[in-house]
């Protein structure tokens, strides 16, 4: 159904985005601005665009439409499978892809290329995930395991919810560390300002990230994660946390960053037990060329920093 909204301001505000996102804060401001645009935002009965200043006592009305049911199309798109058998299958994903079906991505996702791979996915309890139990970012790249049936699914969930499942990422970060490793406990929710974004909240949800420091360059440094627990945006929200934001993230990183094809995280390692003979499983892919790339370059200018000192 639509939703429905009529709000009366009481003081005067810059802009009408701006004031909308603070009084319906359940509304992202991608969200709102996209209402604005396809006049489902009127103030004073008229459509107004974003940056109409809003005055004390204008008279606005928001309607959402109702967001069309997702529809799972297979879709012949190239997939890297690193493994595969009856149970389980092991994907390693490109950076730019979308792991499932969402609002503002209804298609070209990850779920949509394994349903033209195969028909064998485990149902999800929403209906547009079939087989997928864990999720990386859309410009994370790398390695994901696909359940097959519904067995798998619940045994690689409980792996997944004890923590006895292996996940290993690599990262560019800003900056340089005095310490060689460390255990970032901090609790991570819904950010109170920007709704697309995740933060340390004093309420939010237990979260634990271990790191291990690969090699430093100069203005920044190669490092492993390791994941205890797995929030959204986990790795990219607690590296910003201790001062060392992902280098390319633009959600939480700062602008003057390298240049690549958003941040440069990169699920390296994934192990787990086979559900079905409980073997211990374990695979590993090498980062994207833009990664590797970037990295030779910080090598060279590392080096040519040195020999000119």
């Amino acid at each position: 159904m639509t939703e429905h909204y009529e709000l009366t301001a009481t003081t005067a505000h810059k802009r009408l985005d701006r004031w909308l996102a603070e009084a319906l804060p359940k509304l992202s401001r991608t969200q709102l601005k996209a209402l604005i645009k396809d006049n489902h935002v009127t103030v004073n009965s008229h459509p107004e665009k974003a940056s109409y200043s809003v005055l004390a006592k204008d008279f606005v009305t928001v309607d959402v439409p109702a967001l069309q049911p997702l529809s799972l199309v297979p879709e012949d798109i190239p997939l890297d499978i690193v493994y595969e058998d009856d149970d389980v299958l092991v994907v390693n994903k490109p950076q730019g892809m979308v792991v499932h079906p969402a609002a503002g991505h209804p298609d070209h996702t990850l779920v949509n290329a394994l349903l033209f791979h195969t028909r064998k996915l485990a149902n999800s309890p929403e209906g547009f995930r079939p087989g997928i139990v864990h999720r990386i970012d859309k410009d994370t790249s790398g390695l994901l395991m696909v359940a097959k049936n519904a067995a798998a699914r619940e045994a690689l969930e409980q792996q997944l919810a004890h923590k006895s499942n292996e996940r290993l990422y690599v990262a560019i970060v800003h900056g340089n560390f005095s310490e060689q490793s460390g255990r970032i406990v901090a609790p991570i929710g819904r950010d109170r300002v920007n709704r697309k974004k995740m933060a340390v909240v004093p309420n939010g949800k237990p979260a634990v990230t271990h790191f291990t420091v690969l090699k430093q360059f100069t203005g920044y440094s190669l490092i492993s994660c390791r994941l205890e627990t797995g929030r959204t945006h986990q790795i990219r929200v607690h590296l910003a946390y201790i001062g060392h934001p992902v280098a390319g993230d633009p959600l939480y990183g700062p602008r003057k960053t390298l240049h690549g094809h958003g941040q440069f995280l990169h699920a390296q390692t994934l192990g787990f037990k086979h559900p079905r003979t409980g073997k211990v499983l374990s695979f590993s892919v090498n980062p994207p060329q833009i990664f590797q790339t970037t990295l030779a370059k910080l090598e060279k200018e590392k080096d040519e920093t040195i020999s000119d000192s």
